[in-house]
């Protein structure tokens, strides 16, 4: 019996963050309520707060279940620049948007959520990026690698999956790569 209730607790946290990622990401942070996650969810309000707390407190978690930039840091160093060119062309490419990048455009003026975004930046790309950078300013150079990053995001934002007018994804991966080089060189 305890088994198929902690399945049953897990499989409701699972749908609860399932549904509360996809609203997040559709409609931005200010538009989601507790009800709308609960609908979405099929679950109770009670337990959406038991076991995420607040709307801030799920959204955070919604952002930590995201993983840490998954795959694209772990390559050797000297793949590094090409691994990140690739993974922002892909992003401007790609018909979805994540749950970080849609809140911050549909809800720029939340403040709710700006130390959120900004600790998940600084924890999930920043500071993994800035430790893998030898030498001095690494910091400064893994800076300047995030916020071509992020611009790019906001790029993919604004324009959708067209933001590349280039069909050719080698050019692209190429031509970023160099970027990268750029922000990375001591």
């Amino acid at each position: 019996m305890d088994e198929v209730r902690h399945r049953d607790r897990e499989g409701t946290r699972r749908r609860i963050l399932d549904a509360a990622c996809r609203l997040f990401a559709e409609l931005g942070y200010e538009q989601v309520t507790m009800r709308l996650i609960s609908a979405e969810a099929d679950a109770n309000i009670a337990l959406i707060n038991r076991y995420f707390g607040t709307k801030r407190e799920l959204f955070a978690e919604v952002l930590a279940a995201q993983g840490r930039f998954p795959g694209v840091l772990e390559v050797p160093e000297e793949e590094l620049p090409r691994r990140l060119a690739e993974y922002v062309a892909d992003k401007l490419r790609s018909n979805q948007g994540g749950p970080v990048l849609t809140a911050l455009t549909r809800s720029p003026g939340c403040p709710e959520i700006h130390e959120i975004i900004k600790d998940r930046v600084r924890s999930a790309i920043l500071e993994p990026m800035a430790a893998r950078l030898p030498g001095p300013d690494a910091l400064l150079r893994a800076t300047a690698a995030t916020a071509l990053i992020t611009g790019a995001g906001t790029l993919r934002q604004l324009y959708g999956s067209g933001a590349l007018d280039s069909p050719d994804r080698e050019a692209v991966v190429e031509r970023l790569t160099r970027v990268f080089e750029a922000c990375f060189a001591p």
